[in-house]
């Protein structure tokens, strides 16, 4: 069923807008980490612009990327807080791994914990969150 459903030509293109987006939301997060550390501790850094890239992640996916019909917006909006708390878990945890047990520099370990979450983040935002028009 799965592999049916990631076949569909209209959730290929909504994964390459939603890998778009997800680019796009990276950027701000590495260049809003590097501006911090300049100011604040570590994780305060990497908190903060993780919030920062997810708001750029929810507004491009929700009116972009991932166009939904639905119309509990407030119910919606609390699903994607829920998805961002998974993926902030993740985020975190192999930032810590690789800065912490394999050594990596900051923004390197930004770089590495962003894709672990991917797959994730969009099986929820693509079948639940932002369902498919007319879904």
């Amino acid at each position: 069923m799965l592999k049916a459903k990631l076949s569909d030509r209209q959730t290929q293109v909504r994964f390459v807008r939603f890998l778009t987006v997800g680019a796009s939301a990276f950027v701000v997060q590495v260049l809003v980490m590097k501006l911090l550390l300049t100011w604040l501790g570590t994780n305060l850094s990497f908190t903060l612009s993780f919030m920062c890239s997810t708001t750029t992640h929810y507004c491009l996916n929700r009116f972009w990327a991932l166009p939904s019909s639905r119309q509990d917006t407030r119910r919606q909006f609390g699903e994607y807080l829920t998805t961002v708390a998974i993926s902030y878990a993740i985020n975190l945890a192999v930032f810590h791994l690789c800065l912490d047990v394999i050594g990596l520099g900051k923004i390197w370990s930004t770089a590495v914990a962003v894709p672990p979450s991917t797959v994730v983040v969009f099986l929820l935002l693509n079948y639940r969150v932002f369902r498919h028009r007319g879904a």
